[in-house]
């Protein structure tokens, strides 16, 4: 017979993990470790959701990578039934009484395990070659934006994680560097399942902003701020965050409204892209946001209707962005 005691009332009494195992119907039980899932907002083959826990907070969260949702255990809750905040509460609430009163006792935590995880160990730099050139300039980079932004082909890398070795070999793996040397990201475009690595936190393209420009357009990848920058507009500065789906860092964004007379986002032309730069807007209401009604992004654009065609959609695009005492783009 199940005890009364065991029932909850109060939110803060169920655990995150027992709302994650439920809700995604994990086969296992959280203790720790990251685990990456199918989406549950879209239909796909490759797992794109990671439920991770966080030191920070001590608890899980998740990302979904094909939409752009991120949060607590009661967000997901919430962005699948379409529930306020209260009606998601209530809902997990009974359903665990539910699943007590089922199995005649209460849901045992775990304790939290370290887990390690892969890193990158080692990589060896190649030469530049006729594929890999075929690749950048498709989007209009060429090897003195690589070079400027420092981008370099890799011959291999090396992941460990405690006695566990990985080398990756094979073409079309780039590396992302800082002017320092040091690499923040590995890139791998033909790898669909793994296409970035991120290393450190860096904002990328920071390093080749260029006083006294009036406006920064912040993008979702360096290819797009490369592909970006290659159709040679005026007065502007271009960074690039880690993903669409990572905000950047709240000083760094306080500082450039101070720096700037514009900041515009031109993220990708996709339900992610758009859900992301509302977040933006809903956080800093003197940002912009602009869409290019082409390709996905930036790039692609570029490879699938030529620079010119690019650059004459978007210059009058940011222009409207501008205020009209301003100079234009």
């Amino acid at each position: 017979m199940f005890r009364i005691r065991n029932l909850v009332h109060d939110i803060k009494d169920v655990p995150d993990t027992w709302i994650f195992e439920h809700y995604c119907k994990l086969n296992q039980k959280l203790e720790g470790q990251d685990v990456k899932i199918k989406s549950m907002f879209n239909q796909e083959r490759t797992p794109s959701m990671c439920i991770f826990y966080t030191k920070q907070y001590n608890t899980y969260r998740y990302k979904d990578f094909s939409s752009g949702k991120y949060g607590s255990a009661i967000d997901l809750v919430k962005e699948i039934h379409g529930l306020k905040y209260h009606q998601a509460c209530q809902k997990v609430i009974e359903e665990y009484n539910d699943c007590i009163i089922k199995n005649g006792c209460g849901y045992e935590s775990k304790e939290f395990k370290q887990f390690s995880k892969f890193k990158v160990t080692e990589f060896v730099k190649r030469d530049w070659t006729t594929k890999d050139q075929y690749y950048w300039t498709q989007f209009n980079i060429g090897s003195k934006l690589l070079e400027e932004h420092c981008v370099f082909p890799l011959e291999k890398y090396v992941m460990t994680k405690d006695v566990d070795v990985i080398e990756v070999k094979g073409s079309y793996i780039y590396g992302y560097f800082k002017k320092d040397g040091t690499l923040y990201k590995i890139y791998q475009p033909k790898n669909l399942d793994k296409k970035f690595i991120n290393i450190k936190s860096h904002i990328q393209g920071v390093e080749q902003c260029k006083p006294p420009y009036k406006h920064l357009i912040i993008t979702s990848s360096l290819k797009d701020a490369m592909s970006l920058k290659s159709l040679k507009l005026s007065n502007i500065n271009v960074v690039a965050a880690a993903s669409e789906n990572s905000m950047l860092p709240s000083s760094d964004i306080e500082c450039w409204q101070n720096e700037y007379e514009n900041i515009i986002l031109i993220f990708d032309n996709d339900d992610p892209g758009i859900e992301a730069m509302k977040k933006y807007q809903e956080k800093y209401s003197f940002i912009k946001t602009a869409l290019l009604p082409l390709s996905k992004d930036i790039s692609d654009s570029i490879r699938d209707c030529g620079a010119k065609k690019v650059r004459d959609y978007i210059v009058p695009i940011l222009n409207k962005k501008i205020n009209e005492t301003q100079e234009d783009i």
